[in-house]
């Protein structure tokens, strides 16, 4: 019998399969998740004991495919990246499966120090694989940094996007410097204690303040997950823009010329990296996000305003440029 084709699924095709079946692992967690909410009444430190794993669904999922896709675009070093993403696909698969394991239990997944057999694995699973998914994503960075082929404004998305990105994985590893010796019990979904130590928010208790919606994020001190966030999807962004610039070239001549392009999203890559940097800064100085001070907006206006001032720049004369090159009537 024919199998039908389509260039969607021929392109599928060359995607990498370890990152494609780690994804739609995740996709299978993200509609288990949902379903969580609806029909599991349990909670965990104020929230559903199915958010977290939906959040780190989610995550995975969009991660996940964009370095299928990536890798596939691969024209040196294609044997070097296939390795490197299964090493990011199976280390992530496992870390995402002991924290949705936890979370079924009614248990918490970072931070405890339980003696029980569950955590045991868990924790045991964060200690080798967690490390293990932040060298591949660092290791096919630099593959990618190698490639010279395509699109200048998706290259330089992708050569600017992965580095924020592992900044944004590397940002974990602070909690340890700054929250390391907080010891406190929690309790879990069936009110038992759970003996914690660290956490994921600075100056504050943990359990002090509500959270921001949908986030969790603590609104009554610093929280590193708020830079984490920022620099794990920053590729995602990055990679809109340049999609985007290119799709605009069509109806914009100035834009056609591809060093343009990657100017730009050189540009908002060097100011999302300042927004990073900065809200590192406010989340170590125990500063909520929903409340900076003086000096964390002057910062943030100053990245702004100057992000704004290089991309208007770079217009102006990109169009100068097109208007110059266009044949006088």
């Amino acid at each position: 019998m024919a199998v039908l084709t389509t260039p969607v699924t021929t392109a599928l095709r060359r995607w990498h399969k370890p990152l494609l079946i780690h994804s739609a692992f995740m996709g299978v967690l993200i509609v288990v998740s949902l379903i969580g909410l609806l029909v599991d009444s349990r909670t965990l430190g104020g929230e559903s004991v199915w958010v977290k794993p939906l959040k780190f669904g989610i995550s995975f999922a969009a991660y996940g495919l964009t370095l299928a896709w990536l890798l596939s675009k691969l024209v040196k070093g294609r044997r070097a990246g296939w390795w490197f993403g299964t090493v990011f696909a199976v280390s992530g698969l496992l870390d995402v499966v002991v924290i949705a394991a936890a979370a079924a239990a009614g248990t918490f997944s970072h931070f405890n120090t339980s003696d029980d057999a569950l955590n045991t694995v868990v924790q045991t699973t964060f200690k080798y694989f967690v490390p293990l998914l932040f060298l591949a994503n660092v290791a096919i960075g630099i593959v990618v940094l190698l490639q010279r082929a395509g699109d200048r404004g998706v290259r330089a998305a992708l050569a600017t996007g992965l580095p924020i990105a592992s900044a944004g994985m590397l940002i974990i590893f602070l909690l340890f410097g700054y929250t390391a010796q907080t010891e406190r019990t929690d309790v879990n979904s069936t009110q038992q204690s759970v003996p914690m130590k660290g956490s994921h928010s600075v100056g504050t208790d943990v359990s002090s303040g509500d959270g921001m919606a949908i986030t969790g994020w603590n609104l009554a001190g610093g929280d590193i997950r708020v830079p984490h966030f920022i620099g794990l999807h920053g590729i995602h962004l990055l990679l809109l823009l340049a999609v985007g610039l290119s799709a605009m070239a069509a109806r914009r001549a100035w834009l056609r010329d591809e060093r343009v392009r990657a100017r730009l999203v050189g540009i908002v890559a060097a100011g999302y990296t300042g927004v990073f940097v900065i809200t590192t800064w406010q989340a170590l100085r125990g500063q909520s996000v929903a409340d900076p001070d003086l000096a964390t907006v002057t910062a943030l206006l100053v990245v702004l305003a100057a992000t704004g001032a290089a991309a208007t720049t770079v217009v102006r004369r990109a169009i100068g440029n097109a208007s110059a090159a266009q044949p006088q009537r």
